[in-house]
């Protein structure tokens, strides 16, 4: 096999006319990977996906086959058809949190989408949005889109599509985790062109591509218990860190408490036991 990309948390090798897409326990926060892995992190990510794409097997997606992998990969890997990746990274927002809660507070509205006054911070929104970001920056950090930039660089038709599978996707799961005791409060996935279908790649709904929140929990008007990297994300900002590389080294109790909120939402999610 051949290496062919390494991301902040996933590696690629082309194997043939088939890719490899290796699920490391590396941990990303502000596009920054930390020094420290989260024991399993790679493969609840890659198994919690894997179970997604079966949840909509009625939409395309790029794996080939979650078992014919290299032994030292099984349960971090998934075989996959390679895609042409639009460049465009598609989020939808059901609650108002992270960088949309502070664009709100500036101008009211989220990438470019008019929100109501007086919302506050964690508040559902009336109805999900789309908020797209892209990659393709000098600054290498995801930079928010306009829905009329995604038509500009995609045409309208292809941006229409992305809006509305990436909010039919984000509804159907909401409603799933809903019932299981787990808010989506806002999810990133990706596309890419298997031939002319467009084609889910990258991971779908997972702790990393999504902020999962407890719902018995939620209190808008404040930060909101979580079970993604939001927690890691909150311990490197109180470290002082600037939000450069290289990231600070992760204290022992916070990868445990790390690990531990992987596997929650793995569960509450899937109803299995890991």
């Amino acid at each position: 096999m051949k290496h062919v990309h390494a991301g902040k948390v996933r590696d690629l090798y082309a194997d043939g006319e088939t890719l490899l897409l290796v699920a490391s326990d590396r941990v990303s926060v502000y596009d920054v990977s930390l020094p420290t892995p989260i024991p399993d992190k790679g493969a609840l990510l890659t198994q919690l996906s894997n179970w997604w794409f079966e949840f909509f097997a009625d939409i395309p997606n790029h794996v080939l086959s979650t078992t014919d992998v290299p032994a030292e990969f099984a349960g971090r890997a998934v075989r996959v058809k390679p895609l042409k990746m639009v460049l465009v990274e598609c989020v939808a927002r059901g609650y108002l949190v992270g960088s949309g809660w502070k664009e709100y507070q500036r101008s009211g509205s989220v990438c470019g989408v008019a929100l109501p006054a007086g919302l506050r911070e964690g508040d559902r929104l009336p109805e999900p949005i789309f908020t797209p970001t892209t990659k393709v920056s000098d600054t290498g950090h995801d930079e928010p889109m306009t829905f009329g930039q995604v038509v500009d660089q995609e045409g309208r038709e292809i941006a229409e599509q992305l809006r509305d599978r990436t909010l039919g996707l984000y509804a159907r799961g909401a409603a799933h985790a809903a019932e299981r005791g787990v808010i989506i409060a806002d999810t990133k996935v990706e596309f890419g062109w298997d031939g002319d279908v467009l084609t889910l790649g990258d991971e779908l709904l997972t702790s990393d591509s999504s902020r999962f929140w407890p719902a018995g929990e939620w209190e808008p008007g404040r930060p909101q218990p979580s079970f993604d990297k939001q927690f890691v994300r909150d311990w490197a900002t109180s470290t002082g860190w600037d939000k450069e590389p290289p990231g600070p080294e992760i204290p022992a109790d916070i990868v445990a408490a790390t690990r531990n909120k992987y596997v929650q939402a793995y569960e509450l999610i899937t109803g299995r036991t890991w």
